[in-house]
C-alpha cells in the first residue's frame, strides 16, 4: 500500500488515485457526487434547517448528535465523508470532532450550502424555517439593542450589550458559537430531528 497520504488505492483496480482535497468547492463537489466513487455527504446543521433546503442524498446528522456519538458513528463512515452545514463554520467543527476519532477520509464544503446554492447546485427544499446563524443575528441584535435603549435608564445596562459584542467577537475568534449552540438545542430547531439509531440505520443502508 502506497504511504504517501496524497494518494489511495483504489480497491477495484489497485491503482493509486489522487485523495481529494479536504476543502472542496462546490462545483468540485457536484463533479466528485457525479462520479462512481461519489462520497457521503453529512449535514451538521439542525433539522429545520434541514428540512428547508438540503443537497439531495445527504444525511442530516445533527452537529449536537455527532459530539455526543462521534465513536459510533465513525463505525459506519469507512467511505469518504463531506461535512455540509450553511456556511462551513460548523461543518469544520464536525471534521475537528470525526477526525479526533481517528478518521482521515474528511473533507467539508467551503461555504456550505448558501456556495452550493449560489453555484446553481440542486437542492431539495421542504417547509421553510430561518438558519441558525439568522435566528443568531436576531437574537443578538435584539440584546445589544434592548441594551443601549435600557441603559438611557439604567446605565450599568450597557454591560450587557458589551457582553454581547464581546461574545461575537470570541466566537468569530474561534469559529464557534455559544449562541448558535444553544438554539440549536430549541425545539423549533430539533423538531423531527434523527436518532443516532436512525442515523445509523441510513448509513447502514447506503453501505448495503
Amino acid at each position: 500500500m502506497s504511504t504517501n497520504p496524497s494518494v489511495h488505492l483504489d480497491p477495484t483496480t489497485t491503482r493509486a488515485t489522487p485523495r481529494r482535497p479536504a476543502a472542496l468547492d462546490p462545483l468540485a463537489l457536484q463533479e466528485w457526487m457525479a462520479a462512481d466513487d461519489r462520497p457521503r455527504l453529512l449535514d451538521v446543521r439542525t433539522p429545520a434547517e434541514f428540512t428547508t433546503a438540503h443537497i439531495p442524498g445527504s444525511y442530516n446528522v445533527p452537529l449536537p448528535l455527532l459530539r455526543e456519538h462521534r465513536d459510533e458513528l465513525r463505525t459506519h463512515l469507512d467511505d469518504d465523508v463531506v461535512l455540509v452545514c450553511r456556511s462551513g463554520a460548523r461543518a469544520t467543527q464536525a471534521e475537528t470532532l470525526l477526525g479526533s476519532t481517528g478518521l482521515d477520509n474528511l473533507h467539508v464544503l467551503t461555504g456550505g450550502v448558501s456556495a452550493w446554492e449560489v453555484a446553481g447546485g440542486p437542492l431539495n427544499r421542504g417547509a421553510q424555517t430561518w438558519e441558525l446563524e439568522r435566528q443568531v443575528r436576531l437574537v443578538a441584535g435584539g440584546i445589544v439593542l434592548a441594551g443601549v435603549l435600557a441603559s438611557t435608564k439604567v446605565p450599568a445596562l450597557k454591560w450587557v450589550s458589551a457582553a454581547i459584542g464581546a461574545g461575537l467577537t470570541g466566537a468569530a475568534m474561534t469559529n464557534s458559537c455559544a449562541m448558535g449552540k444553544a438554539l440549536s438545542m430549541l425545539p423549533y430547531n430539533r423538531r423531527t430531528g434523527p436518532s443516532l439509531d436512525a442515523v445509523v440505520r441510513e448509513l447502514g443502508g447506503a453501505a448495503a
